[in-house]
């Protein structure tokens, strides 16, 4: 199922925390893969809304199996995972570490580093820009004479979702 035509809409407001339409999502990525010289091929583009779709971390090879099914055909591994590398070097999509897992980045448009909650319950996940964090990482790094060439910061528990009423 594709998604339909969107025109894209970069969000401004910078404590965004609210969810954007996943059709506006993918438009926006082509947009800056267009200003940025690259390609969203139908192939990534596709991979990119399944991830909307699925509103939580997924794994490469559930990504192979809903192409799959999509088009009836055979999709390889390798065709996936170079659509995925594309998509986390265009800065569109993240890769939750602790689940060998894909998501798409809320703010594609903007040049920032992540921190992830990812519910232990039910999976989900929620992306959080927090100046603040990358700040007291990149003082101690400095500190320390530290070079950071990546950073990954992943908070596991539970969602409020998951949790029984006023357990939070």
């Amino acid at each position: 199922m594709e998604l339909p035509p969107t025109q894209p809409q970069p969000c401004t407001d910078p404590n965004c925390r609210g969810p954007h339409a996943p059709a506006e999502r993918v438009a926006l990525a082509a947009s800056l893969c267009a200003a940025r010289g690259t390609k969203l091929t139908t192939l990534r583009r596709q991979v990119l809304e399944l991830l909307w779709e699925r509103g939580r971390p997924t794994g490469a090879y559930a990504l192979i199996e809903a192409l799959e099914h999509r088009h009836s055909r055979r999709i390889g591994p390798t065709t996936v995972y170079r659509a995925l590398e594309f998509l986390i070097a265009e800065r569109l999509v993240s890769k939750i570490e602790s689940r060998n897992a894909y998501v798409p980045r809320t703010h594609p448009e903007r040049q920032h580093d992540c921190l992830f909650f990812i519910c232990e319950l039910c999976g989900a996940s929620t992306e959080l820009e927090d100046p603040r964090i990358v700040q007291v990482l990149a003082e101690d790094a400095a500190a320390l004479g530290y070079r950071v060439t990546r950073r990954v910061i992943e908070v596991e528990g539970a969602c409020p979702t998951c949790l029984p009423t006023g357990a939070a």
